[in-house]
């Protein structure tokens, strides 16, 4: 008896087996079967109930007889039970690798032999291609998803010349041409004859009918342009010149053009090679904002949901500032408690192209915090976590924050903790109800928190530096192993949230030696102490520097930003190998020179990005007073300013930073204490220490006693969060020589690394005021990615 099985489905028998096909192996199956057996073998009825005498499999290369019997319930000993055995070719059926399957079963003796046989798929033996010029063998099997060894599914293989001629088009090739030669495809042989043709390059790019955008907005905001920065030769791409057509689509919606209409018609020379491309645009009607309703609202007035809004009443309507709007009241109500507020915009046409804005809003409950579980932290201790949550009174009996723990892991607190913890994904789910409570569920899955890099930067001002640094951002000084087999293992020092630096950094010019631990939350308090030693030498104009340092810090955090540190410092100062014509200053300072300061400060961080601000503002000030062989004293302190001029259509934001430094020596300090103006971070266009007090047969730079620099600087973004254009203006004053400033422009590229951006700067700046004595220096720039 046979009862056949397939995972596909197909005429009601088999998939991947036509009818005719499987008709003919079943004949095959039963001409072959014993030629002694009865004319009209036994029926299933006959076998039922009888005992099993063996379970075997038959047809399988690939497939173990082990695997294909560990998917059937029938086994020696127990009676046939036909129904079961069906059960058993459907899951047996299920294995990968198996085409067909079906059972079979003899009488031996008064007993039943039970066969399950399979049939394997095939397996590919062989991919290949003619044609290929531009892109290896390597890379198109890559896009087909399925190589040598692996089954050979007969669609996925002929579907495999369409993905190919999708690459193709994808990276610049529109008139490429696949095709699949099928002729060795029962053999496992799969060939794909391709015809590349050749790069279309974008000759012309016109805008036609755009009256309120300008032709030079929207090139900015599309890429199938003929150059990117007027330098790259850009290649036609339908993919791409699809996205453009949303996002000027997008651009005149967000101005209150409703109606428009964009399509895009694309000219081909004779010979294929190049392309014009023409956007076509109706623009339609813009529409104002006739008025603006809210509904539903019974805990928060109109006029406090309405402050902040984006329509504005006789302004163009978009439904992006109508989602903003929204946001807005989901704002305010999530981070007072009502965690399950609901809010539908919509907007009414009015007979004079106006549109009614109306929010229907339904409240929902208000709660509070109940307890707050965290799971996830194999390594990383609760109260880490607990401190995150703290910061903002995330705890329990304070109302829900819904805003801030939105529950997928975009919320700010939920950020937090991802990058307070340097987790890779965290959530803050709300769970359960009791009494107007909710209990919070925090989830994180730990990330990658120590790192040994290996590395290289440089710099106009430093030269050449090697990096080779031990960082653990999850430290925990008290988790020592307990042998020194685990002392080198992935949880050893791991799971406090303290944080432990060790570099070399070699370098042509400067070298630097340190090693630093931070403990953010010193006795669980939101206060961070910091301990360093370093050892730090640079060859200066006229005599080499050695500084050996100790350092004990701390900063008290506080609410809005704001912060208070105190510092302690002990340093060895050395000053040696001196030119003969080294300014008298300098001699005087030559050797060792003993230093202890203590510092206090206070600031504040108002800023929305740690890496790339775009609006908001940061202080610090301070005073040290300075003791041992040197006494003085160092009052200082620096102000940014950020704030966004533009954001264009592609919402690349334009952003003014300006930053002013003001430093003063109290008392005598010495040479290398002092200030000196010049280099990166101080006034660009002149060298490192370039503006400074003079002494000296060779007129050797000295320091000043007071110092005042201020530089504002343009951040043009060319494309998003990677590559921007800078614009510059930096001034500076020391106590001689009167006013510096400079002027410039350069490029900064983000590049992006494991713990945050690393920027590269190329700047050029002209010094149009100076002091004949200055050391200028036009060319500028700073690379410290590491790799």
């Amino acid at each position: 008896m046979l009862n056949f099985r397939s995972p596909r489905k197909s005429c009601g028998l088999t998939g991947g087996l036509s009818f005719i096909p499987v008709l003919l192996f079943v004949f095959i199956c039963t001409t072959q079967a014993d030629p002694n057996a009865p004319a009209h073998p036994p029926t299933a009825v006959t076998f039922e109930g009888r005992v099993i005498d063996s379970v075997d499999a038959q047809g399988n290369v690939f497939v173990s007889e082990e695997k294909i019997l560990s998917m059937a319930r029938s086994r020696a000993g127990q009676m046939f039970n036909a129904a079961q055995a069906q059960d058993d070719v459907s899951r047996i059926a299920t294995i990968k690798g198996v085409e067909l399957a079906y059972y079979s079963t003899e009488l031996v003796g008064e007993k039943v032999k039970l066969i399950f046989v399979i049939k394997e798929r095939s397996v590919i033996r062989q991919v290949s291609f003619t044609g290929n010029k531009k892109f290896s063998g390597k890379v198109l099997t890559k896009q087909l998803g399925f190589t040598r060894g692996d089954y050979l599914d007969k669609f996925a293989a002929g579907a495999g010349a369409e993905k190919l001629t999708e690459y193709y088009k994808k990276k610049g090739y529109p008139f490429a041409k696949v095709s699949f030669d099928d002729s060795g495809l029962s053999q496992g042989r799969l060939h794909y004859v391709i015809e590349e043709a050749t790069l279309v390059k974008i000759r012309k790019t016109r805008f036609e009918g755009n009256a309120s955008i300008k032709n030079k907005e929207l090139k900015k905001a599309v890429k199938s342009n003929p150059r990117t920065f007027g330098i790259f030769q850009n290649h036609f791409k339908q993919s791409t010149l699809d996205d453009d057509l949303v996002k000027i689509q997008q651009a005149y919606d967000s101005r209150g053009y409703l109606d428009t209409k964009v399509d895009a018609d694309t000219s081909f020379t004779k010979d294929k090679k190049g392309a014009e491309i023409t956007f076509n645009i109706e623009e339609g009607k813009q529409y104002d904002v006739a008025k603006i309703e809210i509904s539903g609202n019974e805990f928060i007035s109109d006029a406090n949901l309405a402050a902040d809004f984006r329509l504005k009443e006789g302004q163009f309507y978009s439904d992006e500032k109508a989602e903003y709007d929204r946001d807005e009241i989901l704002k305010q109500y999530r981070q007072i408690g009502f965690i399950d507020v609901q809010v539908k915009s919509s907007r009414q046409f009015t007979a004079d192209n106006k549109i009614n804005a109306r929010f229907d809003i339904e409240e929902g409950p208000r709660f509070k915090i109940g307890r707050i579980n965290i799971s996830g932290n194999k390594a990383t201790q609760d109260k880490v976590i607990r401190r995150v949550l703290d910061y903002p009174n995330f705890v329990p009996g304070q109302w829900y924050n819904a805003h801030i723990a939105k529950g997928d892991g975009e919320g700010a607190l939920e950020k937090d903790i991802k990058s307070g913890v340097y987790a890779e994904t965290a959530s803050i789910t709300p769970v359960g109800e009791v009494s107007g409570q909710k209990d919070a569920e925090v989830r994180i899955t730990e990330g990658k928190t120590g790192s040994i890099l290996f590395g290289a930067g440089v710099s106009s001002t430093n030269g050449l530096i090697g990096q080779m640094v031990y960082e653990q951002r999850n430290f925990d000084v008290k988790k020592w192993p307990k042998n020194w087999r685990k002392f080198f293992s992935e949880d050893a020092f791991k799971g406090a949230g303290q944080r432990l630096r060790i570099a070399a950094e070699p370098g042509t010019r400067v070298s630097r030696y340190s090693i630093t631990f931070t403990e953010p939350y010193l006795k669980d308090k939101p206060i961070a102490m910091t301990i360093s030693g370093s050892n730090w030498t640079r060859g200066m104009e006229c005599y080499d520097e050695t500084r050996q340092k100790g350092y004990l810090g701390f900063t008290r955090r506080m609410k809005e930003g704001k912060y208070r540190t105190l510092a302690f410092r002990f340093e060895n100062v050395s000053v040696n190998s001196l030119d003969d014509n080294a300014p008298k200053e300098i001699v005087d300072v030559k050797g060792s020179n003993l230093l202890a300061g203590i510092r206090i400060g206070f600031g504040r961080d108002t800023t929305d990005n740690r890496f790339m601000p775009t609006k908001g503002k940061s202080y610090e000030f301070g005073y040290e007073q300075v003791g041992g062989d040197h006494t003085f004293g160092i009052i200082d302190g620096t102000h940014r300013w950020y704030k966004t001029i533009r954001e264009d259509i592609a919402r690349r934001k334009t952003v003014l930073e300006t930053k002013v430094y003001a430093g003063v020596i109290v008392g005598n300090a010495p040479p290398f204490e002092k200030f000196y103006g010049g280099g990166i971070g101080s006034i660009r266009g002149f060298d490192y220490r370039g503006v400074s007090p003079r002494s000296g047969p060779d007129k050797d730079p000295v320091g000043s006693d007071w110092i005042v620099t201020a530089s504002s600087e343009l951040v043009v973004p060319l494309t998003k969060e990677v590559l921007s254009a800078l614009f510059f203006v930096d001034t500076g004053m020391v106590e001689t020589g009167g006013v510096r400033a400079s002027a410039g422009i350069g490029i900064q590229i983000m590049v992006p690394q494991w713990f945050g951006p690393v920027p590269m700067r190329f700047e050029l700046a002209h010094p149009f005021m100076k002091n004949g004595d200055d050391d200028t220096q036009v060319f500028s720039f700073s690379a410290g990615a590491l790799f």
